[in-house]
C-alpha cells in the first residue's frame, strides 16, 4: 500500500512555520483545496500550536479556532478524510460529537480520559510516543483501537534524542500498527543545518525518504506536492 500523505491545516497564529499559518475559513479552505489537489490523502487541523516554547491556546480559544474549520471543511469536502490535532479530550470529544468520525492526532502522549474519547467513538488515534519507544511495552492496554505510532520527532527532549528516535524507529514495525513521522521542516533539521523553518525543504524530502525506507506509512506535511512526489520515487525505486 503506498504511504499517505497529511496535510498540516494550522488555523493558528503562532505555529513555527509561519507559511502554514490559515486566518479565517476562506484561506483554510483554499488551502485544503491545494492540499486535495497536490496529493493529500488527510487532512490534519490543528488550532492550539505545540511549538517549543510556545504558550498553548487555552481551550475556549481552540475550540473557537477549530470549530469553524471543521465544520466548513464537513460541508464543502465531505469525502475529505479529517484529523484533528488535539491533545485535549474535551475538543476530541467535542469535535466527534459534532462534526462525526475523524483521527485524532494527540501530541501529549496519552491519557486515560483521551483513551475513553477514542474507545467511545472507535476512530483511528495517533499515539505520540515523544522519544520513548519504552512506552510500546503496554501497548496491550490499549488493545482494540485503531492505533497509529508516531514517534513523536520535536517531542523528545532534544535534536539528538529526535535522530536517535529517527534511526531506531524499525522497532515500530513488530507492531503492526500505521507508522506517522512528522518532521516537517522541523528544528531537528534547521538547527543541524543552521538555517530556518522555510529554509530546509529539501532536507524534509530527505528525512522523508529515510523514513519510507524504515517503515514511515503517513508522512505529516506542510508541502504536500513535494511530500507525493517522495513517495512516488521511492516507491518507483522499490517495485
Amino acid at each position: 500500500m503506498q504511504a499517505q500523505v497529511m496535510a498540516i491545516l494550522n488555523v493558528t497564529p503562532d505555529s513555527f512555520f509561519a507559511p502554514s499559518r490559515l486566518s479565517g475559513v476562506a484561506q483554510l479552505l483554499a488551502a485544503a483545496r491545494r492540499a486535495g489537489s497536490e496529493g493529500a490523502d488527510i487532512l490534519d487541523v490543528g488550532g492550539c500550536s505545540t511549538r517549543p516554547d510556545s504558550q498553548p491556546a487555552g481551550a475556549e480559544e481552540e475550540w473557537r479556532r477549530v470549530a469553524p474549520a471543521l465544520d466548513a471543511l464537513r460541508k464543502e469536502m465531505p469525502q475529505a478524510r479529517l484529523s484533528l490535532d488535539t491533545f485535549r479530550p474535551e475538543i476530541a470529544r467535542r469535535a466527534l460529537e459534532e462534526f462525526g468520525p475523524m483521527i485524532i492526532n494527540d501530541i501529549s502522549g496519552g491519557s486515560e480520559e483521551m483513551y475513553d474519547v477514542v474507545r467511545d467513538f472507535r476512530v483511528p488515534y495517533i499515539w505520540t510516543l515523544r522519544g520513548d519507544y519504552s512506552r510500546l511495552k503496554t501497548i496491550d492496554r490499549l488493545a482494540g483501537m485503531q492505533l497509529i505510532l508516531d514517534p513523536g520527532l520535536g517531542f523528545t527532549g532534544g535534536v539528538e534524542n529526535d535522530y536517535r528516535c529517527l534511526r531506531e524507529m524499525d522497532r515500530l514495525k513488530e507492531y503492526g500498527c500505521p507508522v506517522l513521522i512528522g518532521v516537517s521542516r522541523k528544528s531537528m533539521l534547521y538547527k543541524l543545518l543552521g538555517t530556518t523553518p522555510e529554509g530546509c525543504l529539501s532536507a524534509t524530502q530527505v528525512v522523508h525518504f529515510y523514513a519510507l525506507q524504515h517503515g514511515a506509512t503517513i508522512l505529516r506535511v506542510h508541502d504536500v506536492k513535494e511530500a507525493r512526489q517522495t513517495v512516488m520515487l521511492y516507491e518507483k525505486i522499490n517495485e
